[in-house]
């Protein structure tokens, strides 16, 4: 668990850690260099889920070689499907990581939801929706692995 106390913020207190696969943590299906070591190190502190449409069919070997656990979810629907995953887990313990437009929901209903603007590009949807903005998937857990960072960057 990581618990963060933001000045100007409700305390934080995050147990799980949701993840977009496809643009966020891989480009064209190929994980994203130091994406490995990142979530080694956020293992201890997040229970961590993977949560795709799994477009590429890499989801199963990466959640594996990753040690993370994979949620797969339908092809339609998805920003609802993720936004409801989110809420299963208790979103006020929820910090989520997406790009695309699919990401909306679960950023928004999560206690933290970052964005990324990854390679891929980042949906304005997912944007506005964030209550972070990161140019890549490595900051984006960096951010969760020195919550300093974070607290500079959402105090009040």
């Amino acid at each position: 668990m990581v618990q963060l106390a933001i000045p100007g913020r409700e305390p934080l207190r995050l147990e799980y850690l949701v993840l977009d696969l496809n643009g966020t943590l891989t480009l064209d299906g190929v994980l994203i260099e130091g994406v490995t070591e990142r979530l080694e190190r956020l293992r201890d502190p997040f229970e961590i889920y993977l949560l795709t449409a799994d477009m590429h069919g890499t989801a199963t070997d990466l959640a594996h070689s990753l040690q993370v656990q994979l949620r797969r979810i339908g092809h339609s629907n998805e920003s609802q499907q993720k936004r409801d995953f989110v809420m299963q887990l208790g979103h006020a313990q929820v910090a989520a990581i997406g790009a695309g437009t699919n990401d909306t929901e679960m950023l928004a209903s999560a206690a933290l939801g970052i964005a990324v603007l990854g390679p891929e590009g980042l949906a304005t949807s997912a944007l506005w929706a964030s209550d972070v903005v990161v140019p890549s998937i490595n900051a984006a857990l960096d951010l969760l692995a020195v919550p300093e960072r974070l607290i500079a960057t959402l105090r009040g």
